[in-house]
């Protein structure tokens, strides 16, 4: 499932209502630790497609066919742009330059690559990270991300 996203700053808000409610659909708690976390991504990943391209951009959520306690999440955006995602180191009094920053503690895996004269971000996440030798039990989706604090608005 994909969402067309116009260059405009507005549009984030938008990818992160239609994200939580293809998550709805799809069975995953909306208050959830993977949600919040998902819906976090899309606002930064949005963001940066809209404030640093200009250009249209592809939101795309990959959701398992059932979602189990090992489900994983892909979320891309597709973008015209053929500049490499630069992550940036910003000061404490930096409005911004976190974005890319926060994906990476975040995501579980994430990358991007050329796609034609544009590219591509790239995002994983496991519904159910594991630790240590046994898979941790999180059916219910409320697998703590050990010390990270954020805030979805």
């Amino acid at each position: 499932m994909q969402l067309e996203i116009r260059p405009d700053p507005a549009e984030v808000g938008r990818a992160r209502r239609w994200t939580r409610s293809r998550l709805a659909g799809a069975g995953i708690a909306a208050d959830g630790q993977l949600a919040e976390t998902l819906v976090l991504i899309v606002s930064e990943l949005v963001t940066n497609a809209v404030v640093h391209t200009g250009c249209p951009a592809v939101l795309r959520l990959v959701l398992p066919g059932a979602v189990t306690e090992e489900a994983t999440v892909r979320l891309e955006v597709d973008d015209a742009s053929g500049h490499a995602p630069v992550p940036r180191c910003a000061d404490g009094d930096a409005t911004g330059g976190r974005g890319l920053a926060l994906v990476d503690g975040l995501a579980d895996r994430w990358g991007w690559s050329r796609e034609g004269a544009g590219k591509r971000i790239w995002c994983e996440l496991d519904r159910c990270a594991g630790s240590g030798d046994a898979p941790a039990a999180c059916a219910d989706d409320t697998v703590p991300r050990e010390g990270l604090a954020y805030e979805v608005v």
